[in-house]
């Protein structure tokens, strides 16, 4: 990956720029939806239908785009940064095939699963169960291995799909909802209660922590192994901590929004281009934007045709397209001159 010029652009305007974004993108996604409810009719919280949609339906859910957003932002900015590949997303070690697998037991055999096991924990315990099989295929030989990682993460995806197959043909029938599938896998945020949302802050505000503390070796091991090692980043130990780190993000995204795509792979790229290539100062802006963005996207998606809903996977599958061709396209002209 080529390095990026340092951009030494001031950090501290452009999160007030991203806040203010954010602040904006809520403000829309409280009044927007099947119908609209202006500020003056949901600020008051006085108890009025108005209010109570505002804050007891849609507040809840664009936490959760938020906090699903800004995950996937920030798992896309460690693994492009442990992997210095700037097309690394955040499904890279197959936790979006193991949470389909837990999201299928959930949906398919809700009578044989655990009342407990709701769907966003079934579909964590895959995303999470995944990656840590990767992680152990990838330590195989006593020395971490990207290749071996990626590789691995490409099999353990294309047998846990296999899995969610069998599963679909074994246990769907008539009286099973197989729509509640195709439309979880192509992205849709779950609305948590008051203490989700609250336990998914305090998750989200552990993962920007971590992120912070990687953001040196990060930065490190942008400049080689070598290099990395002599600025003392035990480099094997570092990669696996940073790895966790992005595949628990992911978990947790996942978890609660499906399989949301290019989320992970625009935001960082954009936050990158406009305040440079420091992990330290892309941690809390890649937290903004992925939220903001998502909160969009899931606005449009509920609103587009109401009474009915887009898939939220499908929107950002839309735009992100592009923006990966554009992507490939520009590494090829940059690679040409």
């Amino acid at each position: 990956m080529r390095p990026a010029p340092v951009v030494r652009r001031p950090l501290a305007p452009a999160l007030l720029v991203l806040a203010a974004l954010v602040a904006a993108v809520a403000l829309l996604a409280m009044s927007a939806g099947a119908r609209w409810v202006s500020p003056l009719q949901w600020l008051p919280m006085d108890g009025s239908i108005d209010a109570a949609l505002a804050w007891t339906w849609r507040a809840p859910r664009i936490a959760a785009a938020f906090f699903v957003g800004a995950c996937l932002a920030t798992s896309g900015l460690i693994f492009q940064g442990v992997f210095r590949n700037p097309l690394a997303e955040p499904y890279l070690l197959g936790s979006a095939a193991g949470a389909g697998v837990g999201a299928a037991l959930a949906l398919l055999l809700p009578d044989r699963v655990p009342p407990a096991l709701s769907l966003p924990l079934l579909a964590f315990a895959g995303a999470w169960a995944a990656s840590l099989v990767v992680l152990a295929i990838g330590r195989l030989g006593g020395a971490w291995s990207s290749a071996r990682l990626l590789l691995a993460g490409v099999a353990i995806a294309a047998i846990l799909s296999a899995l969610r197959s069998l599963l679909v043909m074994l246990f769907g029938d008539e009286s099973t909802n197989l729509r509640a599938i195709v439309s979880w896998q192509l992205g849709g945020i779950q609305t948590p209660s008051t203490a989700e949302a609250a336990g998914f802050a305090a998750i989200l505000l552990v993962l920007m922590l971590a992120a912070h503390r990687l953001a040196f070796g990060l930065d490190a091991l942008g400049l080689g192994d070598e290099v990395a090692r002599t600025m003392g980043i035990d480099t094997s130990r570092f990669v696996a901590a940073a790895i966790v780190v992005a595949a628990m993000a992911t978990a947790f995204a996942v978890a609660w929004g499906g399989l949301i795509g290019f989320v992970g792979l625009i935001v960082p790229h954009v936050m990158r281009w406009w305040l440079g290539p420091l992990h330290g100062r892309l941690v809390g802006a890649c937290v903004l934007g992925g939220g903001a963005l998502l909160v969009l996207a899931d606005t449009v998606a509920r609103t587009a045709i109401a009474p009915g809903e887009i898939p939220v996977g499908l929107l950002t599958a839309l735009v992100g397209g592009p923006f990966f061709i554009a992507l490939l396209l520009l590494r090829r002209a940059a690679a040409a001159t």
